[in-house]
């Protein structure tokens, strides 16, 4: 889990931080001359553009800011739009404390509420939970509340879509944007890998995604959504990174390998993939724990 946002606030001000960082496009030393370039490089350079996929401009649009983290409004490939909207973000987001290992919320009252924001990062709306539709710290770090409000009505009043969660598993080397609602923020690099098993305290999460280092989230981006930018789709949340080098401890999560073997990546940052979600949600975007492709830790 990201350190608490009263201390990366602090951080902020006394290093006199809060841009957004960012990623230089690589500058060559001198411009080649026409004549210089052969037709070879050329053909290289167009085959290897033509086998490049289209990546999209990924913006705030739809990603919300909670109290104490991130996260976006989300609907599924089987969604309608008069379906209630849903807002995903992390287990350890809850209003009410992290959730114990073995863990499991389902379908409890809540009246969260989520300031929706648009492409440009301004608030437009306040969005409000009527239930918490499921949570846990167990295998993955999730939250989903469901809104008091449709997709359609937040289409129409604020013009903007929610996200759509991809349903199959993500690909090692894809172009990814964590977009946080809390701090208004954009990080964008790759997804590295995968890892077995990521170990943080008492939690433990299985197949998480590990970013290239150039996603250098902080405290509050908990909960962002990570979209894949080819097609604009959710393909995890972010939620946690090893800040100091320690091992296995709250904020300094380590790789367990399959055969049991540990690897501390200091200053590297992780999400969990969410493919898993929409297989246990049905009608109406109802939660099923029971339906037959479901996976998600149950109570």
């Amino acid at each position: 889990m990201r350190k608490p946002l009263v201390a990366v606030l602090f951080a902020l001000a006394i290093a006199g931080a809060g841009a957004a960082p960012a990623v230089a496009a690589p500058v060559s030393a001198k411009p080649a001359t026409a004549s210089a370039a052969s037709a070879s490089t050329i053909a290289v350079k167009a085959d290897a553009k033509a086998a490049a996929p289209t990546l999209r401009a990924v913006n705030l649009a739809g990603t919300v800011a909670l109290s104490n983290c991130s996260g976006s409004v989300v609907r599924f490939p089987n969604s309608l739009d008069t379906d209630p909207a849903l807002v995903l973000s992390n287990g350890h987001c809850l209003s009410t404390g992290f959730p114990e290992p073995g863990e499991v919320l389902v379908n409890q009252a809540s009246s969260r509420t989520f300031g929706l924001l648009n492409s440009a990062g301004t608030r437009v709306a306040t969005l409000r939970a009527s239930k918490l539709a499921y949570g846990t710290m167990t295998d993955t770090d999730v939250s989903i509340y469901q809104l008091t409000s449709t997709y359609a009505t937040i289409k129409n009043s604020y013009g903007i879509s929610a996200l759509t969660v991809q349903d199959t598993h993500p690909t090692a080397g894809t172009a990814i944007t964590v977009a946080s609602g809390y701090w208004k923020t954009l990080y964008s690099c790759n997804i590295d890998g995968f890892v077995y098993r990521l170990k943080e305290g008492d939690w433990t999460w299985k197949d998480s995604v590990r970013y290239t280092s150039a996603c250098q989230t902080i405290g509050g981006t908990s909960g962002s959504p990570v979209i894949d930018q080819s097609t604009g789709k959710v393909v995890a949340v972010n939620n946690t990174g090893n800040e100091d080098g320690a091992r296995c401890t709250e904020n300094n999560p380590c790789e367990v390998d399959a055969s049991g073997n540990v690897t501390v990546r200091q200053g590297i940052n992780y999400a969990q993939e969410t493919y898993l979600i929409p297989a246990c949600f049905t009608t109406g975007n109802q939660l099923n724990l029971s339906a037959s492709a479901c996976t998600l830790p149950k109570p």
